[in-house]
């Protein structure tokens, strides 16, 4: 029987590769090649903070003939200070092993350094390819902006922080495949060989039927921006975005993101349920907004297996970002680890040679818009997986079960009214600096 499961995995997986194989496809960017010359690719950045800033190099490393020619931010001084590091040829980040220098490459003149909550709209039409680091919430509209120019697309994770943004990124995925747009989204572990392998064979049988799952980013937590004198509200949440849902999604969604969604492709399948508990005992001060510092969920797939997540952002506590799974015939108790039952040693992969996937995902796609081939449609699993922590957020914020169908069709707009830097965000402080917080058993989700 196992044999037989492997047989029809295999079919299905064969099915796939040949359905989903790239496609040669009219290039706006080779006709505009053939008309005056010019094949360069020219790369457009939108949001200039630190993970823009390592993606905007990485694309300019590809390997392909590429250039920076716009950027974007809400902030001058960020657009500034990406600008500084990348034209910088010692330029490291966290994400390399050594300096690089890409400052050839880059020709944005002043009039090409666009600031503000519009600033996208001005560097989309510049360019064949836009790389979207802004802040979660906004990734929504700047995606539908780049699709409907007709641009190739990189962005990062997460894909929204609601259900409304979720089912806009759904929408806009299926008008990027009619287009044949290729959209590479920043789950690197897709692109990272040590998971490729480690995937294939769980989802080949090796350890039989994927029964429960593991899934961790248990650290000590991220920055904190302190308020500064003459901070209107809005700007304030900008700066210190990472603790208002509305830009950040909780951590459970801006991080955890890359764990539960290695579950959900190894199950080739999201859950329909889930339910879990979280709270504030650390990052409890005025200055960590309205997020939870730990979160516990328990997600259901529909053959009944299941996912145990844990995520915490607590100093001094026990580290761990991995993924673990059991199966009816042994287990992979981290990644690149396979055991039988009785503990045999079936895999265990060494990645010190592999290349970087931060690196790897980018020359992939600079590789296919250079071609002018169709290979990537990440958006729609980078959604659904977005929308797996965003229930996970739900359950622990409500104490509730929440299911997959409900929490989708969720009209909560966490979103404000007007992107304006005198308007007022939905989640206000009280008169002693401090934001509301999630009540479970009291807090609405849906």
């Amino acid at each position: 029987m196992q044999n037989e499961k492997m047989k029809r995995r295999d079919f299905v997986k064969t099915s796939s590769l040949a359905a989903g194989a790239s496609l040669l496809i009219p290039s706006l960017l080779s006709a505009k090649a053939h008309i005056d010359g010019d094949d360069t690719i020219k790369i457009g950045l939108i949001g200039c903070g630190g993970r823009g800033t390592g993606a905007v190099v990485q694309a300019l490393q590809s390997g392909q003939r590429v250039k920076l020619v716009a950027m974007a931010d809400a902030f001058k001084d960020r657009l500034d200070s990406c600008y500084k590091q990348i034209t910088d040829p010692n330029f490291t980040d966290w994400s390399s092993e050594e300096p690089v220098n890409v400052s050839s490459m880059i020709d944005v003149p002043e009039e090409h350094k666009f600031v503000g909550f519009d600033a996208y709209k001005k560097v989309i039409p510049l360019v064949d390819v836009v790389l979207l680091a802004a802040p979660p919430g906004f990734r929504p509209q700047h995606f539908e902006a780049a699709i409907n120019a007709n641009k190739h697309v990189f962005m990062e994770k997460p894909l929204a922080t609601d259900a409304i943004g979720v089912r806009k990124v759904l929408e806009v995925a299926e008008q990027a495949k009619q287009k044949k747009l290729n959209v590479v989204v920043g789950l690197q572990r897709h692109y990272q060989k040590k998971y490729q392998v480690w995937v294939d064979m769980l989802q080949n049988g090796v350890i039989g039927d994927i029964v429960s799952a593991q899934v961790y980013w248990n650290s000590g937590g991220v920055w904190v921006r302190e308020r500064k004198p003459g901070m209107t509200e809005m700007e304030y949440q900008m700066r210190n975005w990472y603790y208002f849902n509305w830009l950040c999604g909780d951590h459970i969604t801006e991080q955890h993101i890359h764990n539960i969604d290695v579950a959900n492709w190894v199950k080739q399948a999201y859950p329909v349920r889930a339910h879990g508990m979280g709270g504030r005992l650390v990052r409890n001060g005025k200055e960590h907004g309205e997020i939870f510092d730990h979160h516990t969920v328990e997600f259901e797939y529909a053959d009944g297996s299941r996912m145990f997540s844990q995520c915490r952002h607590i100093e001094n506590t026990h580290y761990r970002v991995s993924e673990a799974f059991q199966g009816t015939n042994g287990s992979a108790p981290d990644p690149g680890v396979i055991l039988t039952k009785s503990g045999y040693n079936v895999m265990k992969y060494n990645d010190r040679k592999d290349p970087n996937p931060y690196q790897v995902e980018h020359d992939l796609l600079f590789e296919a818009v250079a071609k002018g081939e169709y290979k990537f449609e990440d958006a729609e699993n980078g959604a659904k997986s977005t929308l797996t922590s965003i229930i996970g957020r739900m359950a622990t914020y409500s104490g509730q079960m929440i299911e997959w169908d409900a929490a989708l069709n969720s009209n909560i707009n966490l979103m404000p009214e007007k992107l304006d830097w005198k308007a007022m965000p939905k989640v206000l402080p009280n008169k002693d600096g401090f934001y509301p917080i999630a009540v479970p058993g009291v807090t609405k989700v849906i």
